[in-house]
């Protein structure tokens, strides 16, 4: 485990994970980040992370650029996936007010979070239907994703303009989703809900599911918890959520693709998107101080050191799953392709970033050594 003790491995990493994927071509339909959608848009988060965490105003810029370059077709089609893109757009927003004039940011993001709070389709239970950009209806469906492509940009926008209505809204959305998708027996999450049929579908434990909750609950709470009250329910259940990841993390520190399926492959963005819940839970304090924060140092450890070894020296991450809707049988999971993503770069940049911003949560120690940027 001595490499991730060098804050300076980690740093090359992430550089090279930034580089692989801001310097996709926009023919290249797999790892293109040319779309004003939900892949791009996870990649936009990842990039903000990275810039937060190194400072490096090339990672700013691009992300200016790229919402400049794209914004004509914020509007063009309104769903939970191109949601995604907005959520940078408010954290441009926050950190440099003074272009929102000249620029109109703030009018487009203004009337998506109108859109999401008014006309956004809800299941019969009250979480966001689960909408898409290629026009397929998942009729009162509810999918683990939403949480990360459409509630966090509420909360941020609740953040940015103090509206406890949005503020409130957010944490009833990630109460909803936990409620219907929380498995009892195992603490973890399914991957979608049918609100029609009242079940979990083909009721896959599904590792990138999980990680888009483990990491969005602890966003969602830290941007809200000054504008609202955060029900315990959360707290109680994200605990479970933890114990229950745990509990399924192999012994070299990934996930499989389905948690609970050992005989399923390894899977690399679930990994890297739990771990970095994990890091961001601890560090917005929704699990108390005590012996499963210390547990889940370790299997931030175990699983940085995994995911770091299946990134190659050109930058891309190997091992990651394609696009997968809620998929008719447990089984056919384990038959999706793996290949590069804009969302496997994005999960494993945002771990990379999550460790350089404070080297010191998974060491337990100050002897990790600090980056000079």
């Amino acid at each position: 485990m001595e490499m991730i003790e060098d804050s300076r491995i980690v740093l090359g990493k992430a550089q090279q994970v930034y580089d692989h994927m801001t310097t996709a071509p926009p023919d290249d339909g797999q790892r293109t980040m040319d779309a004003w959608d939900w892949k791009p848009g996870v990649g936009l988060m990842a990039v903000w992370s990275y810039y937060q965490a190194t400072g490096r105003a090339e990672a700013r810029e691009y992300v200016k650029s790229w919402i400049q370059d794209h914004k004509h077709k914020a509007a063009q089609l309104r769903t939970i996936n191109s949601t995604a893109p907005f959520t940078v757009l408010a954290e441009l927003l926050r950190h440099m007010p003074e272009a929102d004039e000249a620029l109109e940011w703030g009018r487009l993001a203004h009337e998506h979070g109108q859109w999401l709070m008014q006309e956004a389709p809800r299941t019969s239970l009250g979480g966001f239907e689960h909408t898409v950009t290629e026009g397929v209806l998942f009729q009162q469906q509810l999918w683990a994703d939403t949480l990360v492509v459409g509630t966090l940009f509420l909360a941020r926008m609740a953040s940015l303009r103090g509206d406890a209505e949005m503020a409130r809204e957010s944490v009833r959305q990630v109460v909803v989703h936990l409620r219907l998708l929380q498995d009892p027996e195992t603490g973890v999450l399914f991957h979608g809900y049918d609100c029609l049929h009242g079940n979990h579908m083909s009721a896959a434990l599904w590792g990138r599911a999980n990680a888009w909750v483990t990491f969005g609950v602890p966003e969602i709470v830290g941007e809200v918890r000054h504008l609202t009250d955060i029900p315990d329910e959360i707290g109680e259940r994200y605990e479970r959520l933890v114990k229950g990841l745990l509990r399924f993390q192999t012994t070299n520190g990934m996930w499989h693709t389905v948690v609970n399926r050992p005989d399923f492959y390894l899977e690399t963005s679930a990994s890297a998107g739990i771990a970095y819940g994990f890091l961001t839970a601890l560090r917005v304090g929704i699990i108390p101080e005590g012996d499963l924060r210390k547990r889940m140092k370790e299997a931030v450890r175990k699983s940085l050191h995994a995911v770091m070894i299946l990134v190659d020296v050109y930058g891309a991450v190997h091992g990651v799953s394609g696009g997968t809707p809620v998929l008719p049988s447990i089984e056919a999971y384990n038959a999706v392709k793996i290949t590069p993503t804009p969302y496997g770069q994005a999960l494993t940049l945002m771990l990379l970033s999550e460790v350089l911003r404070n080297p010191a949560a998974i060491s337990g120690s100050a002897s990790a050594k600090e980056v000079q940027l």
